[in-house]
């Protein structure tokens, strides 16, 4: 698979300017970022939580984990939990499995953006497979998500 149609679109439509980072296959955010030599702390990781309301798409850092509480607080709903795959996959059509793009409004989704994220001079978001990566600035970055909403509902995995 190359590029998410809707992705390239949404792009394309807002002047965007990225570069295509082509790395192995893989499998995993953490090995995404291995294979592709990018912190993890960079690459942005797309979360799909959902609730009787519909879904949302939290984008946080991929060394982190969403506080799915946090978001629901945020957004002032009480049932949100993790979406399941299946339905993720019904979703994002034009994307494989596990390669979710951050940008959901390109599919109608409400999206929020964990702030530490943009504390990053670049960032790397999913393209829709599992082979490549585009590569944007903070700036850039932040003008495509200046409609979503924007917190700290994060934190790093204990070890």
């Amino acid at each position: 698979m190359t590029i998410s149609t809707r992705l390239s679109n949404y792009l394309q439509s807002s002047g965007a300017q990225f570069e295509v980072c082509a790395h192995a296959h893989s499998r995993s955010s953490a090995e995404t970022a291995r294979l592709a030599h990018v912190p993890e702390y960079q690459l942005a990781k797309s979360v799909i939580l959902e609730d009787d309301r519909g879904c949302v798409l939290a984008v946080v850092p991929a060394d982190t984990r969403v506080q799915v509480g946090a978001v629901a607080r945020m957004l002032g709903r009480s049932d949100l939990r993790l979406s399941d795959e299946s339905k993720i996959s019904e979703m994002f059509d034009d994307c494989d499995p596990g390669a979710v793009p951050p940008f959901g409004m390109a599919w109608g989704l409400e999206t929020v953006v964990d702030e530490e994220l943009e504390r990053n001079p670049e960032i790397y978001i999913e393209s829709g497979d599992h082979e490549r990566l585009l590569r944007m600035s903070r700036a850039q970055f932040s003008d495509l998500m200046s409609s979503a909403r924007h917190g700290s509902f994060s934190r790093s995995p204990a070890h």
